[in-house]
This record gives C-alpha cells, structure tokens and sequence, in this order.
C-alpha cells in the first residue's frame, strides 16, 4: 500500500499539476476579492434598506435578500450565465457571471450582517447622536456605524470563506479557477486521486490562513 503511494506522489507528471493549482489559485481570488467587495456594497445598502419603515423599500430588501438566500449559488450560475445572457442577448463572459453571481450571492447574506449589526448597537446611541443635533444620516456615519462594522468583522470574514469555496461550483460554466482546471488536467492524465489531493491543499492554502486571521481578529474585538 505505502510502496503504491510513493509511486503516486512521485511520478513527475503530478509536478506538471502545480501551474494547473498556481493559475487556478489566482483566478479563485480575483473572482472572489471582487465578488465580496462588491457584495459588500450592495449588502451594505439592502441591509439598511431592511430597517427602513418605508414598506415599499422594506419589500424590495426582502425580496432581492429571500430569494438569493433561498436558492442554490449553482442555479444562480446557471440562470445568469445561459439564461440572462439568452434573454436579455448580453453574452457574460465565465469571470463576469462568476464575480457577478458572487457578489449578489454574498450581499444577500452581507445585508444580513448589516442588519444585525446595526441593530446590536444601543439605541441610547442614536438618541445621543440626535441629542447633539446631528441629523439621521450624520448619526448613521458617524456613530451607529462603526461601532456595528467592528460587530460584523467576524461574520464578514466567515462570509469571505464561505464565498471562497463556492468559486468551485463555477466549472459547470467553464470558468478557470482551481476546479475546472484541475479537472481538465485529470482529464487529460486520466489519474484523478494525487491530483484532487493537491486541489483540497490548494483550498487550505487559502482558507487555514484566512481563519487563523479572523480568530486574531475576532480576539482584539473580545478585548
């Protein structure tokens, strides 16, 4: 058993598997750096559309934030990528579908975050605000907010991972992260088992850190 694991490992083609992770690894993070930034916006202003007393403005953030958090990131692959681009004859390209679905995917559960996080601070604080003059959006910016953005670090950072392994679901539309070409490089060696390995690793390069991080950070903010 050992004896036909060293040979696996080391056969020289798995070594020609490291451009295959290398390119997929950066492709992973562009679509997902970008896609939760601009999750984030979007997140950022439907959350505070859900706390709006305007019922119209209320229904609109429940809608758009229920119905991507009640479907599956593969249908929404799926519908933006063959069926709006069918419909509306716009063609997306696999890194614009995948950005674009990421960030609508993670600002529907970032608007959550905001929520949450906005309505944890006291109201005693608003009411100070108000007390000094300050108008509504004044107390929003200055006071209500970043006492509740240190409140949503650690969810936010969660929400990053989180979108990070979705960026595997993105093969089924041909776009170049770690996934797809690793699949096409098993396809083409035929020898799925050391080649997959080093795809999970290329998984945990990523993310160990990224979670060793929003401990330390979720840490500072417990001080």
């Amino acid at each position: 058993m050992f004896d036909n694991l060293t040979v696996l490992f080391s056969s020289p083609h798995y070594t020609n598997a490291l451009p295959f992770i290398w390119q997929g690894m950066q492709l992973t993070l562009i679509v997902t750096f970008v896609g939760v930034f601009i999750g984030f916006v979007i997140g950022s202003i439907f959350g505070l559309m859900r706390l709006s007393k305007n019922k119209i403005i209320y229904g609109i953030a429940t809608v758009y934030i229920e119905a991507l958090r009640g479907t599956p990131i593969l249908v929404q692959a799926l519908f933006l990528y063959f069926g709006v681009s069918e419909f509306i004859g716009l063609n997306f390209t696999a890194i614009q579908a995948g950005i674009l679905v990421i960030a609508l995917n993670a600002g529907a559960y970032i608007a959550e975050i905001v929520r949450g996080g906005v309505e944890s601070v006291d109201k005693g604080q608003t009411e100070a605000g108000r007390s000094m003059g300050m108008t509504s959006t004044q107390t929003m910016r200055y006071i209500v907010w970043p006492q509740a953005f240190k409140r949503m670090i650690p969810p936010l950072g969660n929400q990053f991972i989180i979108s990070l392994k979705d960026t595997s679901i993105f093969a089924v539309i041909s776009l170049g992260e770690m996934t797809y070409l690793m699949r096409q490089y098993v396809s083409t060696t035929g020898d799925p088992f050391v080649p997959y390995i080093m795809l999970c690793f290329g998984y945990l390069i990523i993310t160990v850190p990224s979670m060793i991080i929003l401990r330390r950070v979720e840490r500072r903010l417990d001080v």
